[in-house]
């Protein structure tokens, strides 16, 4: 399956009733200086048509999703929330050193992040909603 995606924008799959995972959205966002990335929850039609030609389960994702089009690559967990930060503006772009670090030692942390989210973040009823002026960055 084509994933209707510009080659040079990457989409970033969130779940979208995630308290922690929408404010990641909106950081995300406002530090985009290249306007390089989409969105969509995991929840969507987009998220679906991702998972399903991934073979990702939805019932054990708990992880935020790079899609690269260019590459037809999924980048998971640690890995994806790092390439992104390295590619938003000075100082988050720095985060990006973490990399270096074994992807067990890091998908740990991130693990253990996402498994508390909602117990610390809390957790919405239904996605967010876009507001009119981003509507454009959303995939549905």
């Amino acid at each position: 399956m084509e994933i209707a995606i510009e080659k040079n924008k990457k989409l970033i799959l969130f779940d979208g009733v995630c308290n922690l995972c929408n404010s990641s959205v909106q950081y995300v966002i406002k530090r985009d200086k290249n306007n390089l990335f989409l969105f969509a929850p995991l929840q969507s039609k987009t998220g679906y048509e991702i998972l399903k030609t991934f073979q990702i389960d939805s019932k054990k994702t708990d992880s935020i999703l790079l899609y690269n089009p260019s590459t037809h690559k999924i980048n998971y967990k640690s890995t994806a929330a790092l390439n992104i930060a390295s590619k938003l503006r000075f100082p988050t772009n720095l985060l990006g050193i973490f990399l270096v670090i074994p992807v067990c030692i890091r998908n740990w942390v991130y693990d253990f992040i996402a498994k508390n989210r909602y117990k610390w973040f809390g957790k919405q009823d239904a996605c967010m909603v876009p507001t009119s002026n981003l509507k454009d960055k959303f995939l549905s």
